[in-house]
């Protein structure tokens, strides 16, 4: 944690400033905020000036005018690397959301007519993301085109205020309270194979043939599973299960099933295609996983009023999505 230096003082009033719209010397505080954050994730002032259509000296120039206003240094300048001083990283972490803030207040009083517009930063399981979010995210744009999408695809929760992220879409379930959620879809939890691993190994008939089967399972590290099921009579029981092929991706475990390799336990909306192609078949038909369904969430912050972009991406994807492509 950094004290009350000069430098913070110094960043202190200029944040301040920027926050009233007021101006720094000889540059706009939120044009020169932009530059700043966009040299900064460009990684370099040659593919910021790019980015932008600007001469690269334009780009130097202004960066010089906005360290000369603070009287600090911001970028570490080599002839290998560009990186960010102490001072850069504070201004950076502060100025992304001061530029949020300005971006929101501007569509609030520009789009009066209740068009959503802005830029929209997704977070989305990698998982899910290609078959299902991608094509969703297209039609969403095509609905509303003044709306710009950036993907940011992990299987981890990422911290949403660090990255910036307006909206995080999440399976199964949820932890963390302090963020608002609202059901999007769920899928039926199923256990399958293909045709070709069942022709060679047989098919379990309960579920403690698994115990004799290689199930694919999703984990980091070699070790067992435990899936929990229960019969038609609501019977439970537990099997721990285990095999060769380990992945913390769900197509990935998909499509070594399609080869042959093993079983799997998966939500329906992995595997929807797969069904349908025949390329997988579901097992354990008079058994169900415990639990049964896997849920897909939207998480977003707490706050007084929901930018109208999110509201309106998860309008659409509650109305759009079907577990079952």
């Amino acid at each position: 944690m950094l004290g009350a230096t000069p430098l913070c003082n110094k960043l202190a009033l200029l944040l301040n400033t920027c926050a009233n719209y007021a101006k720094v010397r000889r540059m706009d505080t939120v044009a020169g905020m932009r530059l700043f954050t966009r040299v900064v994730e460009a990684g370099s002032f040659s593919e910021a000036s790019r980015q932008l259509g600007l001469a690269p000296s334009s780009v130097s120039r202004q960066i010089n005018d906005l360290e000369d206003s603070l009287g600090v240094r911001l970028f570490q300048r080599t002839t290998r690397k560009l990186s960010l001083t102490e001072a850069g990283q504070i201004l950076y972490e502060r100025a992304t959301r001061i530029i949020a803030d300005v971006d929101e207040a501007t569509l609030a009083i520009t789009q009066s007519d209740g068009t959503p517009g802005g830029i929209l930063r997704l977070s989305v399981p990698a998982s899910l993301s290609r078959r299902h979010i991608v094509p969703k995210v297209v039609a969403f744009q095509d609905r509303y085109p003044q709306v710009e999408v950036v993907l940011l695809v992990s299987d981890q929760l990422l911290d949403m205020i660090e990255h910036r992220i307006d909206l995080t879409l999440r399976l199964g379930a949820l932890n963390d309270s302090s963020l608002v959620a609202r059901k999007i879809a769920s899928g039926r939890r199923i256990v399958c194979a293909s045709p070709t691993y069942v022709r060679n190994a047989g098919a379990p008939k309960t579920p403690n043939d698994l115990l004799k089967h290689n199930c694919l399972t999703f984990r980091t590290n070699p070790g067992s599973n435990r899936w929990e099921f229960k019969n038609a009579k609501g019977e439970p029981s537990a099997v721990s299960v285990s095999g060769n092929l380990y992945a913390n991706d769900g197509e990935s475990l998909v499509a070594a099933a399609v080869a042959g390799h093993g079983i799997i336990l998966v939500p329906e909306w992995l595997v929807g295609y797969e069904l349908q192609q025949r390329s997988l078949h579901e097992l354990l038909g008079n058994h169900t996983a415990i639990p049964g369904n896997t849920p897909l969430y939207a998480l977003y912050p707490r706050q007084n009023h929901l930018p109208l972009k999110v509201r309106a991406f998860i309008d659409f994807m509650v109305d759009q999505f079907d577990p079952r492509e």
